[in-house]
This record gives structure tokens, C-alpha cells and sequence, in this order.
């Protein structure tokens, strides 16, 4: 279905812009065979005026005319619709060839392949190779989740999924009805954020906690999509990052660096352990967990109490 769509924009915006005066929209449904097929009028002329909306929120500048007879015609002018030249220096081609490395993986391969001629063209000096490495540090983002494919088209076209998902808490994964809006890759992991229809509120779903497959559904979204989704702020609240209190924790001697590294206040206690002042905000019983045997919380109590609820739920796993 997304194909069939697909494919109809694309026959509608060549018409659009191959035409040298404005075409009707009888002219246009005579033109374009998937408009051919509509059942009825009220049914093309529903398609036709999604499809014109779509367009436009593509950034294609649809011009409507009058003829003398009063009948309205449509055309996209190449002049309105053409993309000023676009030059970049050496350091901005370069940061975007580097951008291009990132994605160098799977399925990614071939977009990246594709935007790094384009780099070629647009400036990217021929002696820079952005699949070279050129240092001790390589940037990749990894995609090991089977869920990521299914649902970044969903993102992109806006349709509904449905998935299992195991919260950090639960013994046994549960059904989600979700309707995507953006994927972000954070510390290493990759998140969803979209409306939960089930709970009816916004949700940020861990990619690698997605069991079985992603189902798409062909409805439409329900709940308006917000124009800025901020994926890593909000998983950055669940672990502290915007903390106003602090957690007393013991980190086993070489281990958990990323705790190390938000630590207020770090104390060598001996016997292989140190004693660690963290930022303390929702969801760190969560990120304390991952590290296993490695940590034990001080404190707060709750704070505590929470993380040995979730262990116990993973033990029972």
C-alpha cells in the first residue's frame, strides 16, 4: 500500500511539473492510472486532494489557475520548484562524509553509498575518503535489533505498529499498539518514541526489549504528531541526566564507567570496591540494573528497594 502511494505521488508530481500549462483535474484522473481506478468521483476526488496536500508538505509549490471558463487547473512550475546550487567547503563536505561513515552498515549501506557521490559532486575533495579510517576512533552507529528496519519505514510513513515489548520490570513481554514518530540511537541503544493508543500518552520503547515482530497496521494516527520529538531528552531524564538529587552507590573497582563518569564524588573503599555520588532521577534504577553485580545502592532506600524489585523480576525471567 505505502508502494501503490508512493508510486501515485511520484505520477502526479511528473505531471504536475512536465506540464507546460495548468491540467485539469479531469486531465489529471485520465493521466494517472491509479486515479483511473478510483470507484467513484467523491472517491478521486478525496485521493486527489490527500495526494495534492502531500505534495505540498513534501515542499512542492502547486500553483492552482482559473482558466476563463472558471474550471481550475493545477501545475507545478519549474522555476517555483528548483533548488538553488548548493556548495560546500572542504570541512562542511568532509563533516558530512563522516556523517555518510556512520551509516556505512546493513541496509544503510547503499543510501550512504548514494549520498557520498552526491558529496563528490557538492565538494568532497577527491583525496578525502570517509570509508578510510583515519584514526583510533571509528563513529558507527550499530543496528543489531530486528525491530529497527520495520519500524523506521513505519516512522516514514506514518503507520501504526503493533509489537511485543518486555519492560525492565516484567517477567513476560505484552502487546503494544504504537503509533511511531522518530527512532534515536542513545548511549549505544536504539529508542522509539510514539503515542501508546493503549495508555494513551506518550511512550520511549528500547528497541532490544521488542520481542517477535513488528506488525504495521494500514489506519491512520490518531494522536497529532508533535513537531520537535525529543527521543534523548526524554531517555535522558529516565536516567538522571536532569537529576537534582544524588544516589550513594558502591561500584565494584574497573567497572561501570559510564557511572564513573556522571559521579559527582568518587571514594576507594578498598577490598576491590569504591563508593560513587551519582545524579539521581527517574529511571536510574533502570540504567543501575544493567550493570549487574557490579553495583549495590546505598542510597536513598527507595532508590534501592527499586532496583532490587527489578532484579528479582529478571531473575524470575
Amino acid at each position: 500500500m505505502a508502494i501503490a502511494k508512493a508510486e501515485r505521488l511520484m505520477n502526479l508530481a511528473l505531471c504536475l511539473l512536465g506540464t507546460r500549462r495548468p491540467l485539469s483535474k479531469r486531465e489529471l484522473r485520465d493521466s494517472i492510472e491509479a486515479y483511473l481506478e478510483a470507484g467513484s468521483d467523491d472517491s478521486f476526488n478525496r485521493m486527489f486532494e490527500r495526494d495534492k496536500d502531500d505534495l505540498r508538505e513534501l515542499g512542492l509549490v502547486i500553483e492552482t489557475v482559473e482558466n476563463l471558463d472558471g474550471e481550475v487547473g493545477y501545475r507545478a512550475g519549474r522555476d517555483s520548484n528548483r533548488l538553488p546550487p548548493i556548495t560546500l567547503d572542504a570541512e562542511e563536505a568532509a563533516a558530512l562524509g563522516l556523517a555518510a561513515k556512520v551509516w556505512q552498515q546493513a541496509r544503510l549501506a547503499g543510501a550512504a553509498s548514494g549520498a557520498l557521490q552526491k558529496l563528490r559532486a557538492a565538494g568532497l575533495p577527491e583525496d578525502v575518503d570517509p570509508y578510510e579510517p583515519h584514526g583510533a576512533l571509528e563513529p558507527r552507529i550499530p543496528v543489531h535489533e530486528a525491530a529497527f528496519e520495520p519500524l523506521m519505514l513505519a516512522c516514514r510513513d506514518r503507520r501504526p505498529v503493533v509489537f511485543d515489548y518486555r519492560k525492565a520490570t516484567a517477567a513476560r513481554p505484552e502487546p503494544r499498539q504504537v503509533e511511531p514518530w522518530a527512532l534515536e540511537c542513545w548511549r549505544g541503544h536504539w529508542y522509539l518514541a510514539g503515542w501508546d493508543r493503549d495508555r494513551g500518552a506518550e511512550r520511549v520503547f528500547r528497541l532490544s526489549r521488542i520481542t517477535g515482530k513488528v506488525r504495521s497496521r494500514s489506519a491512520k494516527f490518531t494522536a497529532e504528531v508533535p513537531d520537535v520529538v525529543t527521543v534523548r531528552e526524554t531517555v535522558a531524564s529516565w536516567a538522571g541526566e536532569s537529576a537534582d538529587r544524588s544516589a550513594l552507590i558502591r561500584l565494584r573497582t574497573g567497572a561501570g564507567y559510564p557511572l564513573r563518569a556522571k559521579a559527582s564524588r568518587v571514594r576507594e573503599l578498598g577490598d576491590g570496591w569504591d563508593e560513587l555520588e551519582i545524579p539521581y532521577g527517574h529511571g536510574l534504577d533502570a540504567w543501575l540494573v544493567e550493570f549487574g553485580p557490579d553495583v549495590v545502592v546505598l542510597e536513598p532506600a527507595e532508590l534501592r528497594a527499586d532496583v532490587v524489585d527489578r532484579l528479582r523480576a529478571v531473575a524470575k525471567g
